[in-house]
């Protein structure tokens, strides 16, 4: 086990044990990683709501309320618990907060993750009514919320009707989700006279703005229009950030090795230091392109780079590694996974799970099934029993996850 990944499995330890100790006690603090941490493996939508409270006993800052609350109201959504949503947000409205323009923006924005537009347009209707002032923070809330929804047509009439009835100006984040409505809408075409328009209007252009036109014409197969854009922006003084270069980034992972690489080392003269996202990129260049050696020194480097390895990182990996019947270094990354509570989709793991149980490694391919039975929803229970069956793997699931990711020290 790597230091940082053992570090962090120590983390995870003591975050379960002072989440145990909040909930009894809301006098202890929380952390959004705790909360977080907690959230991540609880499916039962009453436990969430039940998990929530708790939460909200305790003294935490706006901006871990308002994560909690989102957190939440996704987990509900996906339960299509949407009458415990309502209620949930609703109540809100009578807490004296509900004055304040910020707090009343979370709702909105609540109701958008929800996928429930008509409630968040209600709630920005009734500000009047609860007596909270109304500025562009509200209406980029409302903006984004229906933005969420796919709701793109809609982010255009607002854009154009709200700002006059209610006197203020759009502001650089305003032009941001309306530039992100017309890109998710297929037409980053508009976005790039929005770009236009905000420098003839003195409205400063984010990076995130930029960074969302650029993917949106890479992911259309405008690379040309892309480059175009970028030398265009650049050329005027404009900083780009490690986004913005692993936009680029991952438009080149499909192409040659030597442009991508020569791409980071672009990245780095800039002084844009290349994070998590820009290796996996290499990696998945290196992969298909039948440099599996490459992939692997770049996994290893990861410490070295002061990166962590994301999710994306251990299922990319994975992938290829089964798909060249490399099954035991594969192993190796998966506990690596599972140290890190970053276990990939099963999808993913299963054909490391064949691949292993076909080289008589069915202890370390029973190993990834207890893990997964620990570690993925109830829902996917028949699906792994199922596996097991096929490959004559026994097992009833009781042992622990850390037992089961370490079911063989020897890689």
């Amino acid at each position: 086990m790597s230091s940082s990944l053992a570090l962090r499995h120590v983390r995870r330890l003591s975050i379960s044990a002072a989440f145990s100790a909040a909930a009894e006690s809301p006098s202890l603090p929380m952390t959004r990683a705790q909360y977080t941490s907690k959230l991540r493996t609880e499916y039962d939508p009453n436990k969430v709501l039940e998990l929530y409270q708790a939460v909200s006993k305790l003294d935490i800052s706006p901006l871990f309320a308002r994560h909690a609350q989102d957190l939440t109201v996704k987990r509900l959504a996906k339960a299509k618990r949407f009458d415990d949503i309502e209620k949930l947000l609703e109540a809100k409205k009578s807490d004296p907060k509900a004055k304040e323009e910020a707090f009343v923006s979370t709702l909105i924005r609540a109701y958008g993750l929800a996928g429930m537009p008509d409630h968040a347009n209600r709630v920005y209707e009734q500000m009047g009514e609860l007596g909270t002032p109304r500025s562009v923070v509200s209406f980029n809330a409302l903006l984004s919320a229906c933005n969420h929804c796919k709701l793109f047509d809609r982010v255009c009439q607002l854009f154009d009707e709200m700002p006059e009835r209610h006197g203020f100006l759009p502001d650089k984040v305003s032009y941001g989700l309306l530039v992100k409505a017309y890109c998710d809408d297929g037409k980053p075409e508009l976005g790039v006279e929005k770009l236009k328009e905000m420098e003839e209007r003195g409205v400063e252009v984010t990076v995130v703005t930029f960074t969302t036109i650029l993917h949106a014409l890479y992911k259309k197969g405008r690379v040309d229009e892309a480059e175009r854009l970028w030398s265009e922006m650049t050329g005027k003084g404009f900083v780009p950030d490690t986004g913005a270069y692993n936009v680029r980034v991952m438009n080149a992972q499909d192409g040659k090795v030597e442009d991508l690489v020569k791409m980071i080392e672009e990245m780095k003269e800039a002084g844009v230091k290349p994070d998590t996202i820009t290796y996996n990129y290499l990696m998945t260049c290196y992969c298909k392109n039948g440099m599996i050696d490459e992939a692997k020194k770049v996994y290893e480097g990861l410490d070295d780079y002061g990166c962590n390895p994301h999710g994306a990182t251990f299922g990319t990996l994975i992938h290829y590694l089964a798909k060249n019947e490399m099954f035991e270094y594969g192993y190796r990354v998966f506990k690596d996974s599972v140290r890190g509570n970053k276990m990939p989709d099963f999808c993913i793991l299963k054909p490391l799970v064949v691949g292993l149980a076909k080289r008589k490694s069915k202890k370390r391919a029973q190993g990834i099934i207890r893990a997964a039975k620990k570690n993925y929803p109830p829902s996917f229970l028949e699906t792994l029993k199922k596996v097991e069956e096929e490959l004559g793997l026994v097992g009833d699931g009781s042992v622990d996850l850390e037992e089961a990711a370490s079911a063989s020290e020897t890689c």
